[in-house]
């Protein structure tokens, strides 16, 4: 029996994948698109895809994949947002870490749960960080599908990466609402405790850019009166970078147990940072990819319950 062909499509005007699909697969519910969505059947630009409101522009190529897709990745803790023959991209819950501290260790990480993952869909399979979130920061992360990919990515990274925004809940307001924060920040070995400098030390050179996008009220007794909702970009990407900066001008990330004041100041229970945004030059299409993440359910009830 001759296998039957996957179908393609070629998008016209900017739109996004939901609708997309609904008006070329004639007769197909919202449900049954979900459907092809969750079992990794649709592809756009060669890319799986599993996000319904994926945007689509001119030009883009969008594929429905016959027969069931690769493996699907079910774990509370981490979601696949992006995937082709060279990369996965991944959206990590906090309390996870990226890789284990000790080779050896068999705790549970986003490296651990992706190479399990690979491996269902051949023992050959392999995946490799390509750079690492803190366990207790959330958002985006790359890995490589080869060694060779990984080390190019790591090489190459300052280069390949043209956006790379984080939000997070700060204590109190900042006097500036945006700016640029630079140190040299050293790590001391003993402690793990990550220091700041304002002047060249000898340690690495650290560049923050943030923005305030709102200010609320905190209601939390003993402790600032306010919180602020602050977009963060990263020109650098040294350990705890954004936590040291924040804390070093005197408004830690709210829920910050090593640089700040811990659960005391947070309103949810957890570290609010979040890598939101991660923009960069695909290394084998040459091409700009983008990808972003809807702010944290958190965040969103801590910043409802400020405003009420």
């Amino acid at each position: 029996m001759k296998r039957k062909q996957d179908t393609s499509f070629r998008v016209e005007t900017a739109t996004e994948l939901m609708p997309f699909l609904l008006s070329k697969l004639g007769g197909m519910t919202r449900t049954s698109v979900k459907q092809l969505l969750s079992q990794r059947r649709v592809t756009v630009n060669a890319g799986i895809q599993t996000r319904h409101d994926t945007p689509l522009k001119a030009g883009d190529k969008v594929q429905v994949l016959q027969g069931r897709g690769n493996v699907e990745l079910r774990h509370p803790k981490l979601r696949i947002i992006y995937e082709d023959d060279a990369l996965i991209v991944v959206e990590k819950k906090n309390g996870l870490l990226t890789v284990p501290y000790n080779p050896k260790s068999s705790e549970m990480t986003a490296y651990s749960i992706l190479k399990d993952y690979v491996r269902k869909q051949s023992n050959r399979n392999t995946v490799h960080v390509v750079h690492r979130l803190d366990r207790e920061t959330s958002g985006l992360l790359v890995f490589a599908k080869s060694p060779e990919l990984q080390e190019y990515m790591r090489t190459y990274w300052r280069q390949l990466v043209t956006k790379r925004t984080y939000v997070a809940l700060v204590e109190g307001k900042l006097a500036q609402k945006e700016g640029k924060i630079t140190s040299w920040l050293t790590e001391n070995p003993h402690t793990a405790m990550v220091s700041s400098s304002p002047v060249d030390n000898g340690g690495q050179l650290a560049i923050t850019h943030y923005k305030v996008l709102q200010e609320l009220e905190s209601g939390l007794e003993n402790q600032e009166s306010e919180i602020s909702l602050v977009e963060l970009n990263l020109e650098t990407g040294r350990t705890n970078q954004i936590r040291v900066h924040m804390a070093s001008v005197g408004h830690p990330v709210v829920g910050d147990r090593k640089y700040g004041h811990g659960n005391d100041s947070s309103p949810v229970d957890r570290l609010c940072l979040h890598a939101r945004i991660l923009e960069f030059i695909h290394p084998m299409t040459e091409k700009k990819v983008r990808f972003e993440t809807p702010l944290p359910k958190e965040f969103s009830k801590a910043i409802i319950e400020k405003t009420k």
